[in-house]
């Protein structure tokens, strides 16, 4: 049984668990990377196209959220790579599910970004 640990080893062993799952993400996961990528490049551009705070966490918290959703979506790919690599209804389920979710991650974040670009810049 794994020794319980709590406050501060608690929180930086925890810690070391996500930066190394960012990573794994980041050298296996295309998708993190492209989506990776394209915050890197709007996150920017959200301090000009936001009219003050509550904007601009929408813009920065949409590509948040695209990432996040990627990472659970990756997250769930793998277990069920791990199950088995033949064919399953289940698991076509559990992975067409978590692209939607993805997908639709990108929709509101397009969404977000568009409707604010198109205040600012034709509004």
């Amino acid at each position: 049984m794994k020794p319980e640990r709590t406050g501060w080893r608690h929180l930086i062993d925890a810690t070391g668990y996500s930066l190394k799952g960012l990573r794994i993400a980041f050298r296996h996961e295309t998708a993190f990377r492209q989506e990776l990528a394209l915050c890197v490049v709007l996150m920017p551009l959200a301090w000009w196209i936001g009219s003050g705070p509550v904007e601009w966490i929408l813009l920065l918290g949409s590509c948040l959220l695209v990432l996040i959703v990627e990472l659970i979506n990756s997250a769930i790919e793998s277990v069920v790579d791990r199950i088995g690599t033949e064919h399953h209804e289940l698991s076509g389920k559990a992975k067409d599910i978590g692209s939607a979710a993805v997908m639709l991650a990108l929709l509101a974040a397009g969404l977000a970004w568009g409707l604010l670009a198109w205040q600012k810049f034709l509004g």
